[in-house]
């Protein structure tokens, strides 16, 4: 039974998350404030965000900041602590 909930865990991570934002902007951010930019679930938290990061790429935030763009979704600028480079994950995920 603890396997579910550690499964239902990971796919609450995968729903907060939705996708990164490759934009001029976004990379610009990763290059000078090792920042990462996401589209998020308007209903998530910061800290259910900082979480899920942590989680799904292993590395540690140092903090997040939120906004609501004009279409209607939430975009969130996670900023990675210093041990860990955004520009590591940004070519996992293969924006670099």
């Amino acid at each position: 039974m603890s396997s579910e909930k550690v499964s239902e865990k990971t796919l609450e991570y995968y729903d907060v998350v939705l996708r990164p934002v490759v934009s001029e902007k976004a990379l610009s951010l990763i290059e000078k404030s090792n920042t990462l930019t996401f589209i998020v679930d308007l209903r998530a938290n910061k800290l259910r965000i900082k979480e899920a990061v942590e989680k799904l790429f292993d590395v540690k935030v140092e903090k997040v900041n939120t906004s609501i763009i004009p279409k209607g979704e939430k975009k969130a600028f996670v900023k990675l602590k210093p041990e860990h480079k955004a520009s590591d994950v940004a070519v996992k995920l293969g924006i670099l």
